[in-house]
């Protein structure tokens, strides 16, 4: 599904209206309706309810204008508080201001703090009609104080298009920002929803539909998709009656060293649980006894070591040797950084040719002279979490936080890679620009190996013959899911990688449809 910024949703809307002849006001009725019906979800259970809008002086004013007139035919407690000058409105919003004053509605113009607050806390919902997509930077401090006052309420709280005070193209917080319970967005969704730290702001999001037309939506050029379900569903391979373990691919990995045997054998059952028929793990010879142990299910083969039990030059060849054989890599996890290591992985790069994930140190090595990466003659897949992208750049961390989307979309393009920025919303962009962010996780993901487990599910996709952007996009949402089912029976702070692994087979069964939600 297409992710907008807000320029490109006033583009869609410039076109539905002037090309469709679909009239500004129709789409704001739309909005409206759509946004009136979440509230009345909100409100199921609530007798008699009372409800304040807070309204801008902007279109999104007017979208609450109109889910104030659909609750006040409900029978509904109304008030409408006017955050500004009543003369200031201007177009569709003003008209249906001037309805839904007609209809006897109250609108309170610019009430005061006091006379604010009694409406916010006798009310038994509020609606956030302040800012739309229109404004940019922190909100002014009259409508910054009132965002302060109702967040302070703890009163349930539905947003309209936006959280007021988010932005919404980079999902920054520039200053006080509405924390809202629902969300309903209308047309599309917008990338600052689902980009960390906004997407806290936001709640449960509802995509709501207001008529722009299915062609000006295909024809919009845009860089950014939220993952859906039917979309991950698409890099999950068939299995037809006929198959066998050689249908399904030969992943190798390449990792551990002495004390990270967990990191291979987290990353090795990731690749299994994704369905691949074979996974081989390389490991140093001091540690393939205990990976023997831990995981039955796949080979292991023991190789030369450098020094301290891990990967060096004298491991290259019977590497090499190995991997030649296999569809795909996964190289890196718990390998270590020492400066034999380093060496090892630029040579493995340089003479590998099928398909290949690079995590953990694998990137450190990458980090020392990114040019190895042009020297690869597969598709290549990067899984860096938010300090490891910055190792690669050079920077901070705080720089790869603060523009998530576009630092990846401009290492993938420059690099040619298929990049996958770890995080909360984590991010996929591809060589050509097009990026993907995931909707999927949570909280309890933050625990050591649950990246390994990510690195051998998306390499277990290569080897099955997924290309390198559906099978990062297919294993970053399958991975998140599989995240929320261990939390949801876990806990987030009690859940482990290793429970994560245990809930992959759910997780694909539920995005394939075969059992439901």
């Amino acid at each position: 599904m297409k992710l907008l910024t807000a320029e490109q949703m006033r583009e869609l809307d410039r076109l539905t209206i002037e090309d469709y002849g679909i009239p500004g006001i129709v789409l704001m009725e739309n909005a409206g309706i759509t946004a009136f019906e979440s509230t009345l979800d909100m409100l199921d259970e609530v007798e008699d309810p009372m409800i304040l809008v807070i309204c801008g002086p902007g279109n999104n004013g007017g979208d609450g204008y109109v889910v104030a007139r659909h609750l006040h035919n409900t029978g509904a407690s109304v008030h409408i508080a006017h955050i500004g000058e009543l003369d200031s409105v201007r177009g569709d919003a003003r008209t249906n201001m001037l309805i839904a004053s007609k209809m006897g509605i109250a609108i309170h113009e610019k009430p005061t703090e006091d006379h604010l607050w009694t409406m916010i806390n006798d009310s038994d919902l509020v609606v956030d009609a302040l800012l739309g997509t229109g404004t940019s930077g922190p909100a002014r401090s009259a409508i910054s104080d009132v965002i302060s006052m109702v967040n302070s309420s703890c009163k349930p709280v539905i947003a309209l298009d936006i959280p007021s005070g988010i932005d919404v193209d980079s999902g920054q917080l520039p200053g006080e920002s509405i924390l809202a319970d629902v969300t309903v967005t209308f047309g599309l969704p917008k990338v600052g929803l689902v980009t960390y730290p906004a997407a806290h702001r936001v709640g449960r999001l509802v995509i709501a539909g207001i008529s722009i037309p299915s062609s000006v939506v295909d024809a919009s050029k845009c860089a950014a998709h939220l993952i859906t379900r039917e979309e991950a569903a698409i890099g999950i391979p068939d299995r037809s009656a006929d198959s066998h373990k050689g249908t399904f691919g030969h992943l190798a990995v390449v990792a551990g060293s002495i004390g990270m045997t967990g990191a291979v054998t987290l990353s090795a059952l990731g690749g299994l649980r994704i369905g691949t028929g074979l996974v081989t793990m390389l490991v140093p010879e001091s540690i393939n006894p205990i990976v023997e142990v831990k995981v039955t299910e796949a080979m292991s083969v023991p190789i030369a070591e450098g020094s301290k039990g891990k990967f060096g030059l004298l491991s290259r060849d019977t590497v090499l040797k190995e991997i030649v054989k296999r569809d795909a890599l996964v190289l890196g996890p718990g390998i270590g950084r020492d400066d034999d290591t380093v060496l090892f992985v630029h040579e493995v790069l340089e003479s590998v040719e099928c398909p290949v994930v690079l995590d953990a140190d694998a990137l450190y090595a990458v980090s020392k002279d990114l040019s190895v990466l042009s020297k690869v003659k597969a598709d290549i897949v990067l899984t860096p979490h938010p300090g490891e992208m910055a190792m690669l750049l050079g920077t901070a961390t705080s720089e790869i936080q603060s523009n998530r989307l576009e630092v990846a979309i401009k290492f993938a393009v420059d690099y040619g890679v298929t990049l996958v920025l770890k995080g909360a919303g984590t991010v996929v962009a591809s060589p050509d620009g097009t990026a993907y962010i995931n909707p999927t996780g949570c909280s309890g993901m933050a625990t050591g190996g649950v990246g390994d487990v990510l690195s051998g599910m998306i390499g277990g996709l290569l080897a099955q013959g997924v290309g390198a952007e559906l099978a990062a996009v297919t294993g970053v949402y399958l991975h998140g899911l599989a995240g929320e089912l261990a939390s949801d029976k876990l806990g987030e702070a009690a859940m482990l990688a290793s429970d994560l692994v245990e809930c992959i087979g759910e997780t694909i069964k539920l995005t394939t449809g075969e059992i439901d939600d």
